[in-house]
């Protein structure tokens, strides 16, 4: 029996819910799945062995490296934050152990946990202060960038007198270490390198935590309206801490990578990728208004920037064009996400 709210009103179209594809369509992280299609076609043509075992080995790792702290930075976004220092601290992580292996004697595992505690502290002290004096986190964590990326140069010249620390393989653990962060495997000319998994597995988890549980429900109703996410009694103070707690996580992750693939860690002025993560995540459709954003779409906007970057070198394009394609790229992103938002504040999800 058709009920009075399900029978149509005279005179007004009936409106049916969207299909599938085009739901797909109007998704801010479809343009970048279309990006990546269009970057293999066009480089894979002047370079066909893009396509290969050894081409796909450098899309991927470009991908892993940016995509990790893409992910990070994408729950804070979602959230309404954001993390200028991600970049930094991930140089930081790595300089701290890499000096505690060198020059005080330590095991690499200890190193590792102990540089491990020092980045989330960081984490902390950032979330912590975003909530005590309600400041942009913008500015906090900018503040946060300058004394990490002076305090780490001074640190490094004034300890190994330089500011490269390496000598790290000769460290107890280096073995097991190197199994877990800087393994290969070899595919015909391509190494794919243990980074690929370590990307996979952080997708996966902000994916779960995003979509499967309260968490991730308190996210994205902190990024909708934070006001009413409070009077809602969502944990807003908690969920703010607890996400800059995870960004630290994945900066000291990429601090350990590097650490191990290179064997030491070289500290030059202006270090640090907190915009091309930020970029990378705006990519895959994150709205830096907050309340919007996926996991797979960061995965989508890495994997953009892996396939450019990986194209552009083999195709032998000059270096400096990257940042321009990743402009372009940029302004792309703005607008399909400019179409989003405005789809959302029309139709408002309940």
């Amino acid at each position: 029996m058709v009920t009075a709210a399900q029978r149509p009103v005279f005179g007004v179209p009936e409106r049916r819910p969207p299909s599938r594809g085009r739901r797909l369509l109007t998704r801010p992280s479809t343009p970048a799945l279309a990006g990546v299609v269009v970057a293999l076609v066009v480089f894979g043509v002047q370079a066909p062995q893009l396509l290969g075992a050894g081409g796909w080995a450098s899309v991927l790792d470009a991908t892993a490296l940016i995509g990790i702290g893409a992910v990070a930075v994408t729950l804070l976004l979602v959230a309404g934050q954001f993390d200028v220092s991600i970049g930094v601290l991930s140089v930081a992580s790595s300089v701290s152990a890499g000096l505690l292996v060198t020059e005080a004697g330590w095991g690499l595992w200890p190193a590792l946990a102990a540089s491990l505690v020092g980045a989330l502290a960081v984490g902390a002290v950032n979330g912590l202060l975003v909530v005590a004096t309600g400041l942009p986190s913008f500015l906090v964590t900018l503040a946060t960038f300058l004394v990490l990326q002076g305090g780490t140069l001074v640190v490094a010249r004034s300890v190994v007198g330089t500011s490269l620390v390496d000598g790290v393989e000769d460290a107890r653990g280096w073995t097991s270490a190197d199994a877990v962060f800087g393994s290969v495997l070899t595919l015909g000319d391509g190494r794919f390198r243990v980074s690929i998994l370590w990307w996979l597995v952080a997708v996966l988890l902000a994916g779960w935590l995003l979509r499967r549980t309260r968490f991730g429900n308190a996210v994205y109703a902190l990024g909708g309206s934070r006001r009413a996410a409070r009077e809602l009694g969502v944990p807003t103070a908690w969920t703010t801490v607890a996400l800059y707690l995870l960004t630290a996580t994945a900066a000291w992750l990429l601090g350990t990578l590097a650490l191990v693939r290179q064997g030491g860690v070289s500290v030059a002025p202006g270090f640090g990728a907190e915009i091309e993560y930020l970029v990378v995540a705006v990519i895959g459709g994150c709205l830096l208004s907050g309340g919007y954003g996926s996991a797979v779409g960061a995965a989508a906007g890495a994997l953009l920037y892996g396939a450019v970057r990986a194209g552009i070198g083999v195709a032998g394009w000059p270096a400096q064009s990257f940042q321009v394609v990743l402009g372009v790229l940029l302004v792309v992103a703005l607008l399909a996400n400019g179409v989003a938002r405005r789809r959302l504040i029309a139709v408002p999800r309940s």
